[in-house]
């Protein structure tokens, strides 16, 4: 465990020349790519040495705001296939940000052939290193062994996250918070580490002090106080530190700036994804001849109702008989092209017409449906504390969870987005948004077992 600890205090160190080697070698592409090609054919005098490191530099710094939006760099954090998604994704994103900076500076759209081949050597070279870094990274950094201490709501959903990380936690033994205190401690400190599931906050904080002293690792599961709690501002009144809760949602500022940015955005997506609408629409009226979009009733800010429309992904008439019930895994009620569109929730983009009309905004939670809100605030009456905001085509429970995320889970990644609003923090979600359309763990259904 001591070599550990001491591995420990280079782990930054470590993910930071892994980040170093893949942006000196990606720099290093596009800079033979663009002093061997872009700059000797645009129309004006080409560049000399420092146009052609400006150029460069522009190209890392792209990238690297890139890396850092997609989680390129989180080496250790992602599992393989997402974190070479998330690098891949980001080099696209810079090659056509830089594309478009070269026809620029041209004045002319200019053959974008170099780039297509750059953009292969790129995704080899990163698969490569990737793959390479993260074995040498597990082998200083294996499985840490965890003490699951588990709380009154019985975490398994957080276990089987847990343990479907076999390269980052290795959960041995698993005890609950009501055995005595004394005996919890004894077996923290035979861990690298200890979770806390959902227990009382006087159990909690006992052992959280704990593991404080005795330097081990902790991962405590939040409460919808603690959510609301760490969001809050810090006041020093004389001597005494306190913690400032205005609970009043977004400011007045805060409403003019959203509406302003979810008109200005809305505007540009109808436009950009017009061709989307076009297929999307031929396509689903000639597989049943049914009506295109799909008309529901949900729920948007202070429990107002309204009429969301999405593109019809299921046979016409769906609930009749089954009622309202949440789609599953192979659903028969999907249609083929529904699929799809699932997959990728295009079936959403209908939604910008909801924002032009005030009743959505781009960046919020997602819209529920009032029958089963009510359902889902029989278990979890803080459900409805969501409704400070209006309702999101896209938002943090979106893009950090997955469509079959728990209700509390969501509630708790919603309200996190609620307290620590900005317009930074709706620009880093929006960007977000692509990278989770095509993974499929992001839209997944509900499962059977369930």
């Amino acid at each position: 465990m001591r070599d550990r600890k001491t591995n420990e205090r280079y782990k930054r160190l470590i993910k930071l020349n892994f980040a170093f080697v893949m942006m000196l070698g990606l720099c290093s592409l596009y800079a033979v790519i663009w002093s061997g090609y872009y700059n000797e054919i645009i129309l004006q005098s080409p560049f000399y040495r420092r146009g052609n490191w400006v150029m460069v530099l522009i190209y890392g710094i792209l990238l690297t705001f890139f890396m850092n939006t997609y989680g390129g760099f989180k080496i250790g954090y992602l599992k393989n296939g997402n974190l070479i998604y998330s690098q891949v994704i980001s080099v696209l994103f810079t090659n056509i940000v830089t594309y478009l900076q070269v026809a620029v500076i041209d004045r002319r759209f200019i053959n974008p052939i170099y780039l297509l081949p750059l953009t292969m050597v790129e995704i080899i070279f990163i698969v490569i290193w990737t793959m390479l870094f993260q074995v040498l990274y597990r082998n200083m950094f294996p499985p840490r062994k965890m003490l699951f201490v588990e709380g009154d709501h019985k975490d398994y959903h957080l276990m089987d996250k847990m343990n479907a990380r076999e390269d980052k936690y290795q959960i041995c033994e698993v005890i609950s918070y009501k055995c005595d205190i004394e005996e919890i401690k004894k077996k923290i400190d035979s861990y690298e580490a200890v979770v806390l599931g959902d227990m009382p906050s006087h159990e909690r904080n006992l052992l959280l002090k704990y593991c404080y002293v005795s330097e081990i690792r902790s991962y405590s599961v939040p409460k919808i106080s603690d959510v609301l709690l760490r969001s809050s501002d810090e006041l020093n009144l004389f001597d005494t530190p306190l913690m400032l809760s205005r609970n009043i949602g977004l400011s007045i500022e805060q409403q003019w700036i959203k509406r302003v940015e979810d008109v200005v955005i809305a505007l540009l997506m109808l436009v950009m994804f017009s061709p989307v609408f076009l297929v999307a629409a031929v396509a689903i009226k000639c597989t049943d001849w049914g009506p295109v979009f799909y008309k529901q009733e949900r729920l948007t800010k202070n429990g107002k109702k309204f009429m969301i429309f999405k593109f019809r992904t299921m046979v016409v008439d769906a609930e009749k008989l089954s009622g309202p019930i949440l789609a599953s895994e192979g659903d028969p009620r999907i249609l083929p092209v529904g699929k799809i569109l699932r997959a990728t929730r295009l079936d959403e983009l209908p939604q910008i017409i909801n924002i032009l009309r005030g009743e959505m905004s781009v960046v919020g939670p997602r819209p529920e449906r009032p029958d089963i809100a009510a359902e889902v605030e029989k278990n979890v009456p803080e459900f409805v504390y969501r409704l400070k905001v209006k309702a999101g085509l896209t938002g943090y429970a979106q893009v950090y969870g997955k469509y079959n995320t728990t209700f509390y889970d969501k509630l708790k990644l919603d309200l996190m987005y609620i307290r620590k609003y900005s317009l930074l923090l709706d620009l880093k979600l929006i960007l977000m948004t692509p990278k989770i359309m095509f993974l499929k763990e992001s839209t997944e259904g509900v499962s059977e077992l369930k």
